[in-house]
C-alpha cells in the first residue's frame, strides 16, 4: 500500500468567470469544490489507477469534516489526525485565460498535535510499502518535521518519496535520513545548489552526482514540456514527451509523483517507471479537474514517450 501525507490540506474552490471585475460584485455560476493539497492530488490519481492508497495528515473544524466527507464520497481511504484549528480554503479564480489565487495560510499545528500525529503515523506504517510526503509544512511544525517522519519510515523499512521544496527539503538533504526519491524542478534545483540550473544534460549529471544528493536512490528532475531528467543509482535517463494540448497544468507534478510511486510499488523497470510517471502527468494536464486522469487516452500517449539512458 501507498500512504500519502498531506499536512496542510485544503478545500479548493475554483470560480470560473468570463471577466473578473475588481472592486465590484462578481456573480459565479460555475463553481468547483474539491479536497485539495498536493498529497490528495497524488491520492486521487493513485485511486483512479487502481493502486491501494491511504491518505493521512491533519484535519480540523467544519471544513475538515467536509474534506473527509468528500474523500468518503470518492471512495478514498483516509485516516487523519484531528486538530483544534480549522482546515483552510484555497480559492482560484479563472478569468480571461488567467488564474488569480487566494490561498489561506492554514491552521497552526500545536506541539501536542505534532507529537500525536507521529504516534498515529507509526501505526499506519504497519500497512505501508511506500509513503509519499507532499507540499510544504503548516505553521507550528519545525522545519525538520519531515526528517523525523522519514526516520520513522526507515525504522519501519518503508520507502519514502518526498515532493517538497525550500527549507523543509533543505533540512532533509542536510540530515542523515534520505528519501528514496525526490522530484525537484529546475527552479527548485537552482535554489538547492545556489546557481541557475538549465536543462543541459552534462550540467544536470554533475549536479545530481554531488554530495548533496548522495544516498538518494532516485532523483527525477521535471523539465516541464521538455520532459524529465532522472538519476537512478549511477544511471542517468532523458525522458522525452510529445506535445499535448494543455487544459489545466495544475496538479500535473502530483500526478507524475503518483505514477512514480505506482512504478516503485510494482517494481517496474526504470524506463517503464519513468514512462508511467510522465504519462500520468500529461493525462492530468489534459483535463479540467485537478488530480484527475482519463486512462482511455493512456495508450496513445504512452507510445510517444521516449526514455533513453545517457
Amino acid at each position: 500500500m501507498i500512504i500519502t501525507v498531506t499536512l496542510n490540506p485544503s478545500i479548493d474552490v475554483v470560480y470560473q468567470l468570463d471577466t473578473l471585475h475588481v472592486d465590484a460584485v462578481n456573480r459565479v455560476q460555475d463553481v468547483r469544490k474539491t479536497a485539495g493539497g498536493k498529497g490528495l492530488n497524488v491520492t486521487r490519481v493513485l485511486k483512479q489507477f487502481g493502486d491501494p492508497v491511504l491518505s493521512t495528515g491533519f484535519l480540523g473544524g467544519g471544513l475538515g469534516q467536509v474534506l473527509a466527507q468528500e474523500l468518503d464520497r470518492q471512495g478514498i481511504a483516509h485516516s487523519f489526525q484531528e486538530i483544534a484549528g480549522e482546515t483552510r480554503n484555497c480559492v482560484a479564480i479563472l478569468h480571461q485565460g488567467q488564474q488569480t489565487e487566494i490561498l489561506e495560510q492554514g491552521p497552526e499545528i500545536l506541539e501536542e498535535e505534532s507529537k500525536a500525529f507521529k504516534e498515529h503515523f507509526k501505526v499506519l506504517l504497519d500497512q505501508a510499502d511506500w509513503v509519499v510526503f507532499s507540499d510544504s509544512l503548516p505553521r507550528g511544525l519545525s522545519v525538520d518535521y519531515y526528517v523525523s517522519l522519514i526516520q520513522l519510515c526507515q525504522e519501519a523499512g518503508v520507502g519514502v518519496i518526498l515532493d517538497t521544496s525550500g527549507a523543509s527539503l533543505e533540512a532533509v538533504l542536510d540530515s542523515s535520513y534520505r528519501p528514496s526519491l525526490i522530484k525537484p524542478n529546475l527552479d527548485e534545483l537552482t535554489q538547492l545548489v545556489g546557481h541557475e540550473v538549465h536543462s543541459d544534460l552534462d550540467d544536470l549529471k554533475a549536479i545530481l552526482a554531488g554530495d548533496r544528493f548522495s544516498g538518494i536512490d532516485w532523483i527525477v528532475v521535471s523539465l516541464g514540456a521538455e520532459g524529465a531528467f532522472a538519476k537512478h543509482g549511477d544511471r542517468y535517463y532523458r525522458v522525452k514527451i510529445p506535445k499535448i494540448s494543455v487544459v489545466n497544468p495544475v496538479g500535473s507534478g502530483d500526478a507524475t509523483v503518483a505514477g512514480l510511486a505506482s512504478g516503485l510499488l510494482h517494481g517496474l523497470e526504470d524506463g517503464e517507471m519513468l514512462k508511467r510517471g510522465n504519462l500520468l502527468g500529461m493525462l492530468n494536464a489534459q483535463e479540467e479537474a485537478t488530480g484527475f486522469v482519463n486512462l482511455d487516452k493512456a495508450t496513445d500517449l504512452l507510445e510517444q514517450i521516449e526514455v533513453e539512458e545517457v
